[in-house]
């Protein structure tokens, strides 16, 4: 009798861990390493409750990267388990009306979710460029639009319609996502929400100039007559609540990429969050809401009863913009990067060390912390490992599945990765050890030196011939992963123009 009720529990385990799990992957923008109160305990001043709550519930990771210190390239690297550097997009974002990063025939995690029956869809900022049906001789009026030349405001409502009205190719839908809502990028045109492969009503009223004075790093261009920036976040926060409420009906299990467009400026802060942050910050207060979004976006899982069969992971495209009063912010006691070194586009650790978090019940201990090197382009090698899925060879050439770490192992699953400033030049990791290929070359043992203090090329000049090398062979192979060599799509710029990027060092303790 013992043997048979031991057999049936075995088989009724084998079972639970062959049922595919719900994916929510939660992206933040522009949220600095120390901007949970969790991942920052002594030196944040932010509340984060429903971000401390998701970390206790799962793992911590406190070594966790993303491609850039900029969104796109990002963006790219988390879908498609590639780095961004192996594209055309050899250093800055995808511009305002850009064409698709990802090329059509490109594998993503959304793609290979599809693939296992799983019903897919993103809900927020893409920013991966579209094949927007502009006329060539109309491209002036989209991407260099500026709210003072009104010479023919009538002809350009005009044209705006007549593209609006159109079909957009190459978005969401095309790279395997079932279904897409959300805005290409909050602070670009057009100013209107986006489903699947058409906008939600005809942006064809100029925005005024002085809108964009309250709001730092957006683009002038066409809007619908009664956008409103606070209705953003609200709006992907109740479809993706919407979302999960559906696909917890379904047979089929879901992925959900939820790339959120906060904290990241336009600073729209909706009335209940003003001022609560008390920091007399905008960003601080944004924070706060976003970290509200969160935990409305999981209550909708836990009320769906989806909850104890779904992964969610929690991360940022890079850190936080330091043009939104980051010293004014540091005054007060708040350090956005914690004990790292500088911020958003920056090669060192606060442009792209980011928070990165996973919560999977019975399968990830709670309260756990990992501290060893993940990367956001290992999230489509950790979902095939967890479909066991084989990955084509021209696939997910730089992805690594940290499964293993999710199980609770020590053992490292990567011992190398790159991310990369906004202009391009790279950082390498090889272990503890981080280089910089600037004139001079700069060396960081990161195990004794996290903040970047100390550049120990000059002392270790072996090291740095070995990174060097390193370096050039990851390029060459056009992957970090096993396998056959790949072509990457053009010739990589190994020492960018810019050079190092001016920094500072984070703070001392006092």
């Amino acid at each position: 009798m013992r043997l048979l009720l031991s057999l049936l529990l075995s088989l009724t385990l084998c079972a639970a861990d062959a049922r595919k799990p719900n994916i929510l992957i939660i992206l933040a923008d522009d949220l600095g390493y120390g901007d949970i109160r969790a991942y920052n305990p002594t030196r944040g001043k932010i509340p984060t409750p429903h971000l401390d709550k998701l970390i206790s519930e799962g793992m911590r990771f406190t070594d966790g990267h993303s491609s850039s210190g900029v969104c796109s390239p990002s963006r790219y690297a988390l879908l498609t388990g590639r780095y961004h550097w192996r594209t055309r997009l050899q250093s800055g974002i995808v511009g305002v009306f850009g064409e698709p990063l990802i090329a059509p025939d490109r594998l993503t995690v959304a793609s290979l979710a599809k693939q296992h029956g799983y019903r897919t869809a993103a809900i927020g900022k893409w920013h991966l460029g579209w094949d927007w049906p502009i006329p060539e001789g109309d491209r002036t009026l989209f991407r260099n639009f500026k709210e003072a030349d009104k010479s023919s405001p009538e002809t350009n409502r005009a044209t705006w319609a007549k593209v609006f009205d159109q079909k957009i190719s190459g978005g969401p839908t095309t790279r395997g996502f079932d279904s897409y809502f959300g805005t290409d990028v909050p602070n670009w045109p057009p100013y209107c929400f986006i489903e699947n492969d058409r906008t939600i009503g005809i942006p064809s009223v100029p925005l005024p100039a002085e809108f964009f004075r309250n709001h730092l790093a957006s683009t002038p261009g066409p809007a619908l007559p009664d956008w409103k920036l606070e209705a953003i976040l609200p709006a992907l926060t109740e479809r993706a609540c919407t979302f999960i409420t559906n696909a917890a009906r379904k047979p089929e299990p879901f992925l959900l990429y939820l790339p959120l467009t906060t904290p990241h400026t336009p600073l729209a802060v909706n009335e209940e969050w003003k001022g609560k942050s008390g920091l007399n910050n905008a960003a601080a207060d944004l924070i706060m809401e976003t970290d509200a979004a969160v935990g409305k976006v999981l209550a909708a899982l836990e009320a769906s009863g989806a909850a104890k069969d779904t992964l969610v992971l929690f991360t940022s495209d890079n850190g936080f913009a330091s043009y939104v009063g980051v010293k004014d912010l540091e005054k007060q006691g708040h350090f956005p990067s914690g004990p790292l070194r500088d911020y958003k586009t920056s090669v060192y650790e606060g442009g792209h060390r980011v928070a990165f978090v996973a919560r999977w019940p019975g399968q990830v201990a709670a309260g756990s912390t990992c501290d060893q090197l993940v990367h956001q382009a290992d999230i489509i090698a950790t979902v095939g490992d967890i479909l066991q899925a084989k990955l084509p060879a021209n696939a997910a050439e730089d992805s690594f599945s940290f499964l293993p770490l999710l199980k609770g192992s020590s053992t490292p699953t990567r011992q190398n990765a790159i991310s990369c400033a906004a202009a391009g030049t790279p950082g390498l990791r090889l272990g503890s050890w981080k280089y910089i290929p600037t004139q001079p070359a700069q060396l960081y043992d990161l195990s004794s030196d996290l903040g970047e203090t100390k550049n120990l090329a000059a002392e270790q000049p072996e090291r740095v011939t070995t990174m060097k090398t390193l370096l050039e062979k990851l390029i060459m192979d056009g992957r970090s992963t096993l396998g056959e060599a790949q072509k990457n799509d053009v010739e990589v710029v190994r020492y960018p123009k810019a050079g190092a990027p001016k920094a500072k060092a984070a703070k001392k303790v006092k």
